[in-house]
């Protein structure tokens, strides 16, 4: 239409030079538009976030992904210049919180902060959930990590590897390791240790990692493998004696405790890590700020030295490209050990 009044326009009358008049205001006001909307996403971007973000965490208060994410909320808030506050919706292994920001608007202002667990060990271990990590959700960050640490009840006769796993070959099937609940991190990590060290030990599934600790303390199990944060205490007391920690190298909390690789078992390795995702169509624009954010947080020494005072290690940020890594090299491990054990939360 507007070609046409232009055409128009060429009349030489005082008609034909009114005519050219309106469709350079019809063309110049197409124009106005077609700017506008395209510049759109921009004006949002720029104007993201506008209002409190809320950072769920998929499971109950007080917890190590609780810990972490309440870190990162206060750091991201101050980056952001915009509150970030934190809801705790616990159940079913995390799957509720998960859920929920899956399907939530894809707007930016509902993020996860999640596990390992919900990402990589609820697909493998359930065989319906009511989401899809890899089409529902996308990894922004992996933000920590902590190793577990092989720590046994003063009574077992073992001070290094080496001879636990003499001791538990001469006592088949008599040695109980406990966990924070099947399928958890702990357990697993218990699993993969007696498949490649050909030992049988008794797995008992404790409500949390507290109680089992509890028990490993006073004696009524040997053993457990968990989390150096949580753990760190009770070594440092004496109360449990580590004999081997899951990272590829040495730690700084135990400098004096050998990784469990370096102890026979070059292959195993187990990281519990925490970091943030978002429902998977959230526009890239939004996606940017809030990377970019969280890479600032990342490299913001106040907030590694925060996560580290609580035994956490700090990572430094990722490419998309290393997030996709190391998460397939994490599914595939666990995948294995899964499927080796035969367990099932079904």
């Amino acid at each position: 239409m507007v070609a046409r009044l232009i055409l128009s326009g060429n009349s030489k009358s005082p008609r034909g030079n009114g005519m050219n008049s309106r469709a350079r205001s019809a063309l110049i006001s197409c124009l106005v538009i077609v700017a506008a909307f395209a510049a759109a996403p921009d004006v949002r971007a720029a104007e993201f976030p506008t209002r409190p973000i809320k950072l769920v965490i998929p499971y109950a208060a007080g917890g190590p992904t609780d810990i972490f994410g309440r870190l990162l909320a206060e750091y991201l808030g101050k980056d952001l210049k915009q509150a970030v506050f934190v809801e705790n919706k616990a159940g079913a292994q995390g799957a509720i919180g998960a859920e929920m920001v899956a399907h939530a608007d894809p707007d930016g202002y509902t993020l996860l902060g999640t596990s390992g667990s919900v990402i990589i060990l609820n697909p493998l271990l359930y065989k319906k959930l009511p989401y899809d990590p890899v089409k529902d959700l996308r990894m922004l960050a992996l933000v920590t990590e902590v190793p577990v640490v092989l720590c046994v009840h003063p009574s077992v006769p073992a001070k290094t590897i080496a001879e636990f796993v003499a001791y538990a070959k001469q006592n088949p099937g008599k040695l109980n390791f406990g966990s924070s609940g099947t399928g958890s991190f702990t357990h697993l990590a218990g699993e993969m240790f007696k498949q490649m060290a050909g030992i049988e030990m008794t797995h008992v599934a404790y409500k949390g990692a507290a109680p089992a600790l509890s028990d490993v303390m006073s004696g009524n199990i040997q053993l457990m493998f968990e989390s150096v944060s949580l753990a760190l205490p009770q070594v440092r007391s004496g109360t449990l004696r580590p004999l081997g920690v899951s990272s590829p190298q040495r730690i700084s909390d135990l400098p004096d405790v050998p990784t469990i690789a370096e102890s026979g078992y070059p292959e195993y390795f187990v990281s519990v890590w925490n970091g943030v995702a978002v429902p998977a169509d959230l526009p890239d624009d939004v996606t940017r700020i809030l990377t970019d954010s969280l890479d600032r947080v990342m490299n913001d020494s106040a907030f590694r030295a925060s996560l580290q005072k609580v035994g956490y290690s700090a990572l430094r940020p990722r490419s998309p490209a290393a997030i996709t890594e190391f998460i397939d090299a994490d599914r595939a491990r666990w995948s294995d050990v899964i499927k080796a054990r035969n367990i099932s939360l079904d």
